[in-house]
């Protein structure tokens, strides 16, 4: 992975200090005037100013805005609009990476290899092209510089968030921007993305609703990563077929997204639009290919004992077992009623697992709007009572539940929940979890 440059560290922090530091000048001047830091008509402008920064910055923004109680719940809804998307590289450029990743001779490698991009996103663009043996491929790029704009945009997140803090004080996002920081600084390594796509093809093999792309490694380095190309309908396509059809896409994706994580503690955090596509669907079969690899977050198998705590604690009415539960998920420095609180929204999330019946994931959102209602009434209540620090491995166990549930709601899926997740945690034990989560690991070249 490259190392950030000072001149382009400054040269970005450069750029998008000036820009958030407009915003936080004019929302003070508003402010003064009489109009709320919260008012949307900021959240709406922040929201535009990240979109034109693009790069790392806006995918940090989209992610909070997806982290239910992370900021307040004007700036969430907005900042969860955004697309993480950046404008491709110039024919130029292509070659240039290309060149300093395989060689001069790169060209060689490919019988076919197009320089405009099939897609662009916040970190680097994918190429389709073709193998001479006739393979199709995938040629993920990482734009120029990345490191020198991860670490300034980095920096900008901690202006962001000490604005927020300013103005509400019930969520420590201490631990988040943490997380965060990790997890980007980790998705710029793209061998170590390729190590994520050979832990998904072991811990999904002989899962026939999922496929996982093969790394070719011999096209790969710790900037590009070539992996065969799955193709694909997008999700959103199947939004007016049959309910059967759509209820097979949301059980394989149910299946590739909780599947490793409740039996082997390893979590894809990114579940948005763009990392999946449907391979084949109809009503008896659904087939969907995962596609990006470079968030995944892996959880020591305590965190995942209290996940089936609370699970537990919910469905047995115990508060007790619930404030063990919440310590062994981090949570610290909780009292009785701040716990009371974060019952609301763990109940939330829980809901449709412990309902023993063909139902939607949740009967009363709309599109966009999972989770929302219950993130601003608990919101509301922190307020009243105190501070909470959430802890790191909140941050993308969250993310991925609030943002496949969305995803379940576009589809307008209904099934039983509760079936298909007790048959997940069946025979759980922590021991069994460990053993299995470090032979996976360890075999992905993770451990």
């Amino acid at each position: 992975m490259s190392e950030p440059t000072l001149a382009g560290r400054i040269a970005r922090f450069a750029r998008v200090g000036a820009n958030l530091g407009g915003f936080a000048a004019s929302a003070a001047v508003a402010r003064a005037g009489g109009r709320a830091f919260r008012d949307a008509e900021n959240a709406r402008e922040l929201r535009r100013i990240l979109g034109e920064l693009k790069g790392p910055v806006m995918k940090l923004a989209q992610i909070l805005g997806n982290i239910p109680d992370a900021i307040p719940p004007e700036f969430a809804r907005e900042l969860s609009t955004l697309q993480a998307d950046a404008p491709p590289m110039g024919p130029g450029f292509v070659r240039r990476r290309m060149a300093a990743e395989l060689g001069p001779d790169w060209t060689s490698h490919f019988a076919e290899f197009p320089l405009e991009a099939a897609a662009a996103a916040s970190l680097g663009q994918v190429h389709r092209a073709r193998l001479h043996s006739g393979e199709t491929v995938a040629v993920k790029l990482q734009y120029p510089d990345m490191a020198s704009a991860v670490e300034a945009d980095l920096g900008q997140l901690d202006l962001l968030l000490a604005l927020f803090r300013r103005v509400d004080r019930s969520i420590d996002p201490s631990e988040i921007r943490d997380e965060l920081a990790r997890r980007l600084r980790e998705e710029l390594d793209y061998a170590r993305e390729a190590r994520h796509v050979r832990l998904y093809r072991a811990m999904l093999e002989g899962v026939a609703e999922v496929r996982v792309p093969v790394v070719h490694d011999r096209l790969s380095t710790a900037r590009l990563l070539t992996m065969k190309w799955l193709s694909g309908r997008r999700l959103l396509d199947f939004r007016d077929h049959p309910l059967g059809v759509r209820n097979r896409i949301a059980e394989a994706l149910f299946t590739a997204w909780y599947k490793p994580f409740y039996q082997l503690g390893v979590i894809h955090g990114d579940p948005h639009l763009g990392n999946y596509t449907v391979a084949e669907a109809d009503g008896d079969r659904a087939v969907i290919n995962l596609l990006d690899f470079g968030c995944v977050r892996v959880f020591p198998p305590a965190f995942l004992e209290g996940v089936n705590e609370l699970y537990r604690a919910i469905e047995a009415q115990d508060e007790d077992r619930a404030f063990h539960a919440f310590g062994l998920w981090g949570f610290r420095g909780l009292n009785r009623e701040l716990m009371r609180i974060l019952l609301v929204w763990a109940k939330f999330l829980y809901g449709p697992l412990l309902d023993d019946r063909v139902r939607p994931i949740d009967e009363n959102a709309r599109p966009g709007e999972y989770g929302r209602a219950t993130a601003a009434r608990v919101h509301a209540e922190l307020k009243k009572t105190g501070t909470v620090r959430i802890p790191a491995e909140f941050v993308f166990m969250d993310r991925a539940a609030i943002g496949l549930g969305g995803v379940f709601i576009q589809l307008g899926a209904e099934l039983n929940w509760s079936r298909m997740f007790r048959g997940l945690i069946e025979g759980f034990s922590v021991a069994a979890l460990a053993a299995r989560q470090q032979a996976a690991l360890a075999a992905a070249g993770l451990a």
